[in-house]
C-alpha cells in the first residue's frame, strides 16, 4: 500500500512550558530495549519523547480544549506500572459481532497476552497479535505503516503515547482476504496511580474485509486515579471494507486521552461504531480521511455520562477527493453533574467535488445540573457539494411520558421507554444484536447506578 502526504486542518495548541510528568528518557529507552526494537523504531520513540518535552499541558486557552479543563489531572502522581491482578470482567470476553470470535486477544499491560481461537488466521496470511510480537515478528508491516496516519507529534498526549507505549494490537488483513468471523481485542489497564499507554494499528489491504471489536475497560471501583493515553491508526485500502466497533468503559477514576484516525482509499468503506460510558474524563480525537473517489465513512456513536463525568469527542470528516461520502451520528444522554462536549467538522478540500457529508449530534439531559455542548462545523473549499449538519440539546419531553402513563406505565418505565426511543436511531445503525444489547446494558447501569461525582 502506498503512502501520501495529506494536508488537513491543524488543531493548533499554543506553546508554553511543558508540564512535568514523572517520566524520563531512561524509561523510554528501557521500554525500547524490553521490546528489542530495531534502530528505526527506537529513534522514532526518542524523537516522540523530545517532541513531548517541548509541548505544554493543554489549557482552556487552546481552542480544541476550550471546554475541557484538565488542571485537576494529577500529573506528578502517575508511574509506569503493570496492571494489577484485578480479573478482566468476563462480560467483555463474550462475542459481540457474531455467535463466536474469529479470535480473542486479551491484554493486561505488563502481563503476558492471551489469545483464544485464531489458529486459522495464519493460513490466510492474517496478522492479529499483541504489540511485542508485532515488533519481534512483523517489523516490515510496522515500518510501512506506523505513525503514517496519526503523527507522533500531533499533540502532547500522542507524543507521550508514542514515547512510552509498550502495549497494543496489530491487525493486518492481506489483499482480497475476507474474514467471516469478527476479531476481538480487550485492553484492561487496571491499577491506581498508574499511567497506561497503548497503540492499535489496523491495516486492510486492497479488497479485504473484516470486523474488528476493540474494547478498552477497567474496574469501576478504585481508590486512586489513573490515566490512559492511546493512539489508533486505521488503513483501509482500495475497495476494502472495515467494520470497527470500539467500546470504552473505563473506571470512573481514569483519565482518558486518545488520537484516532482512519484513512480510507478509493471505493473503500468504514463503519465506525463507538460506545463510550466510562472514565472520569475523556478527550478523544476521531477523524476519518476520505482519500480516494468512492470512499465512504460512517460513524455511529453512543455515549452516556453520570456523576461528574466529562466526555469530550472531537470529530473530523475530511473529504480529500471527489465523490466521497461521510455520515456521522453521535447521540448521548447525561445524568447528575456530568458534561459532554462534541465538536464536529466536515472539511471539503478544494477539488473534492460531489462530496456528500452529513453530521448530527443529539443530546438528552436527564438532570438539571447536566450540560451538553454541541458545536458542528463546515469548512468547504469546493463548490459542488451537499453537506448538512445539526445539533440538539433537550430534556425529556413531558407529553410522551404523560401519554405512556395514561396507558398504565409507571413513570420510571415510561421515562425509560422515551430514553430507549431517543437512542433507537443509533441502535438501528448497528448491525450486531450483541452490541446493541451491550449498549442497552450500559444504559441500564447508568440509570440504576451511583450518580455521585468522583472524588
Amino acid at each position: 500500500m502506498g503512502t501520501r502526504t495529506v494536508t488537513k486542518r491543524k488543531r493548533s495548541v499554543s506553546r508554553r512550558k511543558a508540564v512535568e510528568f514523572p517520566f524520563s528518557e531512561a524509561e523510554v529507552r528501557r521500554i525500547s530495549a524490553d521490546l528489542n526494537e530495531p534502530d528505526w523504531m527506537a529513534e522514532k520513540r526518542l524523537t516522540a519523547w523530545e517532541s513531548f518535552k517541548e509541548m505544554p499541558l493543554p489549557t482552556l486557552k487552546d481552542e480544541p480544549w476550550r471546554r475541557t479543563d484538565i488542571r485537576a489531572l494529577p500529573v506528578d502522581s502517575f508511574a509506569l506500572k503493570s496492571a494489577d491482578e484485578a480479573a478482566v470482567n468476563p462480560d467483555l470476553l463474550e462475542p459481540l459481532a457474531a455467535e463466536q470470535h474469529g479470535a480473542l486477544l486479551i491484554l493486561k499491560p505488563g502481563h503476558p497476552p492471551r489469545m483464544k481461537n485464531g489458529a486459522g488466521l495464519v493460513n490466510q496470511g492474517v496478522v492479529f497479535t499483541d504489540w511485542a510480537t508485532a515488533v519481534k515478528d512483523y517489523e516490515a508491516i510496522l515500518e510501512d505503516h506506523l505513525s503514517k496516519v496519526v503523527s507522533d507529534d500531533e499533540g502532547m498526549f500522542s507524543a507521550l503515547t508514542a514515547g512510552l507505549a509498550k502495549d497494543g494490537v496489530l491487525l493486518f488483513v492481506p489483499k482480497n482476504v475476507h474474514l467471516e468471523q469478527p476479531l476481538h481485542a480487550v485492553i484492561w489497564p487496571s491499577g491506581v496511580d498508574a499511567a497506561f499507554f497503548s497503540r492499535v494499528l489496523v491495516i486492510l489491504e486492497e479488497g479485504a474485509s473484516a470486523t474488528f471489536v476493540y474494547e478498552l475497560a477497567s474496574p469501576q471501583s478504585q481508590n486512586g486515579e489513573s490515566m490512559h493515553a492511546g493512539i489508533v491508526e486505521i488503513f483501509v485500502d482500495k475497495g476494502a471494507d472495515l467494520t470497527f466497533v470500539e467500546v470504552q468503559n473505563l473506571g470512573k477514576r481514569m483519565w482518558n486521552f486518545s488520537h484516532e484516525r482512519a484513512r480510507i482509499e478509493a471505493d473503500a468503506k468504514i463503519h465506525w461504531i463507538f460506545g463510550g460510558v466510562g472514565s472520569r474524563l475523556t478527550k478523544n480525537f476521531s477523524d476519518i480521511d476520505l482519500l480516494g473517489p468512492g470512499a465512504e465513512g460512517r460513524m455511529s456513536a453512543f455515549y452516556f455520562a453520570n456523576g461528574g463525568q466529562h466526555l469530550d469527542h472531537d470529530t473530523q470528516q475530511n473529504h480529500l477527493a471527489p465523490n466521497t461520502t461521510s455520515d456521522l451520528l453521535f447521540k448521548g444522554a447525561l445524568l447528575g453533574q456530568s458534561r459532554s462536549v462534541w465538536q464536529g467538522m466536515i472539511y471539503v478540500a478544494s477539488g473534492a467535488q460531489n462530496t456528500d457529508g452529513y453530521q448530527a449530534n443529539r443530546n438528552l439531559l436527564l438532570s438539571e445540573r447536566a450540560r451538553a455542548d454541541s458545536i458542528p462545523g463546515l469548512e468547504i473549499l469546493a463548490d459542488d457539494v451537499r453537506c448538512t449538519h445539526g445539533a440538539t440539546v433537550g430534556q425529556l419531553e413531558a407529553e410522551p411520558i404523560f401519554y405512556l402513563m395514561s396507558r398504565g406505565f409507571p413513570r420510571e418505565e415510561a421515562e425509560r421507554l422515551v430514553i430507549d426511543g431517543f437512542f433507537a436511531p443509533i441502535m438501528e445503525r448497528i448491525p450486531f444484536e450483541a452490541v446493541r444489547e451491550r449498549f442497552r446494558g450500559m444504559i441500564d447501569e447508568k440509570l440504576s447506578g451511583d450518580d455521585s461525582s468522583p472524588a
